[in-house]
């Protein structure tokens, strides 16, 4: 009651929509001691650009050029659409109580050109209003940031949406708070020494107060720091204060009510699991410690980890391996889908080979190896690359990296690992995430099909030319017509990339991802609904490739085959890391 301006910091990485509902009761709850007081009360949205005040009074003006809600609501279209919703009960009471509302955000013309082109791409007239004075330099009257926490300065050149080191990000954030402080700062002296001011925006504009580099520490130069206060509304993240370290805010309010989930970060739940497990920090992978410190570890993935540790083979693996770590993680069933999808790869495998080589299984037994090998490997990378994954890693101190490659790995960082894939912590994966999800899977799978399709026919066509070498009778017994190589790779990996590609993401994110979560409690029932729905993959796909296989005369139909005394029929290595040409015993015995 003290303040002229109370910052209410919002989660950003992961929006607490319990927020919007505290922030209605410290808004009632200062309106009601400010009507004893007699002081006015005003509310500035970050939400809201600046350029919709207009359309702001018209809200709240009681004349007849009054417009209601829903009319409101069509200016704000750029908001998710769950946004109107959580924060119109807080607007309809500022409304109905005469809370004067104040748009304060950054016009959103004005955002994406300093995205796109800096603060020199704006116009002379949009420069002056909405960045601040050349030569100021971008924390002009900042005081140092030397004593805060080094994580907390990378966050703060955190960049949208690629990730690492973006300059463009840095301007665009410096315009934000420079509009921010300008549009509050002249509230509030247009209001004299009188009433309240309350700021509802995202955490990172407002951490560490008048001496971080945000909002408050602009205004600071202009009225008493005292004269401000910032309440983190359930902060993501925790630091445990080092003597010298600047305060994060004045005051971190938590839901206590509110259960603690995967997204969930909680210091005090952290150290009881650590202590339970009998753990240091400095003992766990640099990937987890990087978790920690980021305050996106939650107690359950911790307990996870240290779970998987019971384990002699796992505990191996994701001490060991970071994607196998990441993987576990984020599923730790994944061992058991990967086991379940290679046992009905190497069972249809080697009945498809005994099925067309008869008695001949034996004598062409490297052939038989030679296919089955690269079905292990090429199932391993359909379940492999499109799992849910669970990475701690920041690329915020990799400022060596080259451009390209920064923003490569940025933009990697950023798409999910299948295009169902359920929003993780700090991530809210759009249709486009997810389109992009779907395209890079499938660039993957293609790489490792054409990959693989040239080591596996290469290799049969090596172990042929060492048996004729060894045995030249061999020859004569097996005139066989050698599968064109470059030909089978590139249609195996357009088959991969596509079809297969999808069939697994769907398999990862819907239904061992998405509906085992359903049965988390059942974990027989679980298995035995990835068992059914993988076998009924790799049935469907061996049909699909089949028939693509044919249709690109990579196999023949039998009505097509040219009669043994003419030609001898092709052979095709295992399809889908699985089927065989079909051919009768007939045609086996003339080969």
């Amino acid at each position: 009651m003290n303040a002229r301006i109370v910052y209410l910091g919002e989660a950003e990485q992961v929006p607490v929509p319990d927020d919007k509902d505290l922030e209605l009761e410290i808004v009632k709850t200062l309106r009601k001691n400010c009507a004893e007081k007699e002081q006015p009360l005003a509310l500035a949205f970050e939400a809201f650009p600046c350029n919709l005040q207009e359309q702001l009074n018209q809200f709240m003006d009681k004349s007849g050029s009054r417009i209601d809600g829903e009319t409101l609501k069509s200016y704000t279209t750029h908001w998710a659409p769950q946004r109107w919703q959580e924060y119109e009960p807080l607007l309809m009471y500022c409304r109905e109580n005469g809370v004067r509302l104040i748009a304060c955000g950054t016009p959103l013309e004005v955002l994406r050109t300093v995205q796109s082109e800096g603060i020199r791409g704006l116009s002379k007239a949009d420069r002056k209003k909405y960045a601040p004075p050349a030569g100021s330099g971008f924390i002009s009257g900042f005081y140092s940031a030397s004593r805060m926490s080094s994580m907390d300065v990378n966050a703060l050149n955190q960049s949208v949406p690629f990730g690492p080191s973006s300059y463009l990000s840095a301007q665009a954030r410096v315009v934000e708070d420079y509009t921010m402080s300008q549009i509050i700062l002249q509230s509030v002296l247009n209001e004299g020494n009188n009433g309240i001011l309350v700021v509802v925006t995202g955490a990172n504009h407002v951490m560490y107060g008048s001496r971080g580099t945000g909002v408050p520490a602009r205004i600071s130069k202009k009225i008493q720091k005292k004269n401000q206060v910032v309440i983190l509304l359930d902060p993501e993240r925790q630091f445990i204060r080092r003597e010298g370290e600047v305060p994060v805010a004045d005051f971190l309010w938590y839901s206590a009510a509110r259960p603690c989930n995967r997204n969930c970060f909680d210091r005090a739940e952290i150290a009881r699991v650590m202590n339970a497990a009998g753990r240091r920090r400095e003992a766990l992978p640099q990937d987890l410690q990087k978790g920690l410190d980021l305050g996106l570890v939650s107690p359950e993935v911790l307990q996870n980890f240290f779970d998987l540790e019971q384990y002699p083979l796992l505990a191996e693996l994701a001490k060991r391996f970071q994607g196998f770590r990441e993987r576990l993680l984020a599923d730790p069933k994944f061992l058991n889908r990967l086991a379940i999808e290679e046992a009905i790869s190497i069972t249809t495998t080697l009945l498809a080979q005994y099925q067309k080589r008869k008695e001949n299984f034996f004598e062409e037994l490297d052939y038989v190896i030679t296919d089955t090998v690269r079905g292990v490997i090429v199932d391993f990378f359909t379940v492999w690359l499109p799992a849910p994954t669970l990475s701690f890693l920041s690329y915020a101190n990799e400022s060596d990296a080259a451009d390209g490659l920064d923003a490569l790995k940025g933009f990697l960082g950023s798409i999910p690992d299948n295009a169902f894939q359920k929003n993780l912590v700090g991530k809210d994966w759009n249709i486009n995430h997810r389109f992009a999800s779907v395209l890079v899977g499938g660039l993957k799978l293609s790489g490792v099909g054409f990959i693989s399709s040239i080591g596996a026919v290469a290799a049969s066509n090596i172990l042929y030319a060492a048996r004729v070498f060894l045995n030249p009778a061999t020859k004569s017994k097996q005139q066989t017509r050698r599968s064109p190589i470059l030909k089978t790779a590139v249609v195996y990996a357009s088959f991969l990339g596509t079809s297969a590609n999808l069939r697994y993401q769907i398999i990862a994110g819907v239904v061992e991802h998405r509906l085992s979560d359903q049965f988390a409690s059942q974990p027989l029932l679980v298995n035995l609904i990835s068992f059914v729905a993988r076998t009924i993959n790799s049935y469907w796909g061996t049909q699909q490739w089949i028939d693509l296989a044919r249709l690109t005369k990579l196999q023949a139909r039998k009505s097509d085959l040219p009669s043994v005394e003419t030609q001898d029929p092709p052979t095709q290595s295992a399809v889908e890391c699985n089927v065989i040409e079909e051919a009768n015993a007939d045609e086996i015995k003339n080969q």
